[in-house]
């Protein structure tokens, strides 16, 4: 205790002693409040993500939709509009924060590729994507799939 603590008379240190209890009630309160303010308002934001993420995803499904009605149409038309849907709903995760890579040439990194086949490819270095079989998405740190690559092997 500070040497001024001390030499309190013993009604002035119950009386902040009382007042440092009072001030540390109030923040188990405010604490206590703020859980249960969190508590009811976790459910609104968690609704309000899904409605933005479904709302987003809407318009690929409309086109989709307009796709399988001209399904009897020209072939070339219909998969045309197919890589039009392809583009949109790409975009869609785009927006939501997950861009889609399918870069090759580009070194193998563990947290953005998983390896499905190893290759020798002649004139390139080891540990290189030579080709993408299923497209990732998402950035450094946020991964929502890694893209399924096969990567030239070391060459001796």
């Amino acid at each position: 205790m500070p040497d001024e603590a001390r030499q309190e008379p013993p009604e002035e240190q119950d009386a902040r002693i009382a007042e440092l209890e009072d001030n540390w009630r109030r923040a188990l309160a405010d604490l206590d409040n703020l859980r249960k303010r969190y508590a009811r308002e976790l459910p609104r934001e968690l609704e309000a993500e899904r409605v933005r993420v479904a709302s987003a995803w809407l318009p690929v499904v409309d086109n989709l939709d307009l796709a399988l009605e001209h399904a009897d149409s020209d072939s070339g038309a219909i998969v045309s509009g197919v890589k039009a849907v392809r583009d949109q709903a790409v975009e869609v995760l785009r927006s939501l924060g997950y861009p889609r890579y399918e870069e090759t040439g580009v070194p193998f990194h563990p947290e953005q590729h998983e390896v499905v086949s190893v290759v020798d490819e002649p004139g390139t270095a080891a540990g290189t994507v030579v080709q993408v079989l299923r497209a990732g998405y998402g950035e450094a740190g946020r991964q929502l799939r890694p893209a399924a690559v096969v990567v030239s092997r070391t060459q001796e």
